[in-house]
């Protein structure tokens, strides 16, 4: 109904179904543009799909796909109260012993937004994406990086957030789930230390 409430039914075809389960009117596409993105950026994130569109359908060397451009990042905060509320609250639960549920607890990240205050390193990269022409193998990765403390503080967690580009549009665009950028359905991505 919105497609047709804004005149442009002749310009727009929707079609419903499963990327991988349906057949296109044409035999190519110009531009594939998708909210693919999960928290930590690749969590729960629909990237796979995305490549198989681009792969089948995307007009090879001409096409786009939008966000094209995708790089995550790492820092880290000081965050002893959330910390304890969250992991070190498993020390002792109403006087019963639950240290066994603290190791369970660092191992599951925390998806909030995290107060630019808190941050106590400068971020530095560590994915980039390249949405042309990144492959599946490129979204399993590790990488080596270093942090450089901005005041003398406790670092209790790292944080990963991610910024997406639109660098292929004729005035590039793109947005930030950094702590300092406006609030996001994504937030932030909390990795706390023992």
């Amino acid at each position: 109904q919105i497609v047709e409430d804004n005149g442009m039914a002749d310009k727009i075809t929707l079609i419903r179904g499963k990327m991988e389960e349906i057949d296109l009117p044409v035999p190519k596409v110009d531009i594939i543009v998708s909210e693919w993105m999960g928290y930590f950026l690749l969590y729960e994130s629909m990237l796979n799909t995305v490549l198989y569109a681009r792969d089948k359908w995307l007009e090879a060397g001409t096409g786009t796909i939008l966000p094209d451009k995708s790089v995550m990042y790492i820092c880290a905060i000081e965050d002893e109260r959330a910390k304890y509320d969250r992991i070190d609250f498993w020390d002792n639960v109403y006087g019963f012993d639950m240290r066994a549920l603290k190791e369970v607890a660092l191992t599951e990240p925390a998806v909030d937004v995290v107060d630019p205050k808190s941050v106590v390193t400068n971020a530095t990269p560590i994915l980039n994406i390249d949405l042309q022409s990144c492959t599946e193998k490129d979204l399993s990765f590790a990488s080596d990086f270093r942090l450089r403390a901005t005041r003398r503080d406790n670092v209790h967690a790292f944080v990963a957030y991610f910024e997406c580009g639109f660098t292929r549009l004729p005035q590039p665009l793109g947005f930030s789930t950094s702590p300092f950028a406006k609030y996001t359905h994504w937030k932030q991505t909390i990795f706390y230390m023992k």
